[in-house]
């Protein structure tokens, strides 16, 4: 919210307090998702590769499990990582040369030792990263496995159709992390990074309702009328000219 109001109302400052939230709650909602892809990930797995127990391998419980523990774990890492990062003393500049408060930008403006710092980022990004990644790898090595055991093509399309979105969504989440926060800081370029945190911060929530929607038959039915309403109106309003 505070990024947008920078956009809209021109008053490009944030507060110390502000910025120390507004890393935080970025953080965890980021982890968050980086984990919860992964539990999207065994979902299918379930899904493809044991279709009648299903409901029991995804109970209720368990589903709450799979939302919780990325929240709890993402909150506690953004937490670290926040007093970490505004324990530092800031003496260099107070301008930040992001659209918010992300750690990268703010350890330019550091003049304390961020050698801690930055190899604690690195250790936790790798950590959530690999055991997210390595899930994910897993579960579509035995998705592909089922669906290669498959005599019925409708039912291997059904399979791919499932994961697509899903994969879709993986693959530009993880490879714009990658990118931003697994490399030597002396790599590291702003305005680089800049773009790249477009596509996980507005390209990639702005996609998933699209990415996930259209996989529902409903939905491709219902924009399937839709467009066909429009073309039929068209029509009618070309014959009455």
């Amino acid at each position: 919210p505070k990024m947008l109001g920078n956009f809209l109302y021109n008053q490009n400052f944030i507060s110390f307090n502000a910025c120390a939230a507004q890393l935080g709650c970025f953080l965890t909602f980021m982890v968050s998702e980086c984990l919860l892809l992964a539990s999207m990930a065994y979902d299918r797995y379930a899904a493809i590769c044991n279709p009648l127990l299903y409901m029991v391998t995804m109970s209720p419980g368990i589903c709450i499990q799979l939302v919780v523990v990325p929240y709890s774990y993402s909150f506690l890492m953004a937490l670290i990582h926040t007093l970490l990062t505004f324990r530092l003393s800031y003496c260099h500049s107070n301008i930040i040369n992001h659209f918010y408060c992300d750690d990268m930008p703010l350890l330019r403006l550091t003049c304390s030792d961020t050698h801690y710092k930055q190899m604690s980022i690195l250790a936790c990004a790798g950590i959530t990263f690999i055991s997210s990644v390595l899930i994910v790898s897993v579960s579509y090595m035995f998705i592909i496995s089922a669906i290669l055991r498959m005599h019925s093509a409708e039912g291997r399309r059904k399979a791919f159709s499932t994961c697509s979105s899903h994969m879709m969504a993986v693959s530009i989440f993880y490879g714009t992390l990658i990118f931003m926060y697994l490399q030597p800081s002396s790599d590291h370029s702003l305005d680089t990074d800049k773009m790249a945190s477009v596509f996980y911060t507005v390209i990639i929530p702005m996609l998933n309702p699209l990415i996930y929607s259209l996989r529902n038959k409903d939905v491709k039915d219902a924009l399937k009328r839709i467009m066909d309403n429009r073309n039929q109106t068209s029509i009618f309003r070309e014959l009455r000219k």
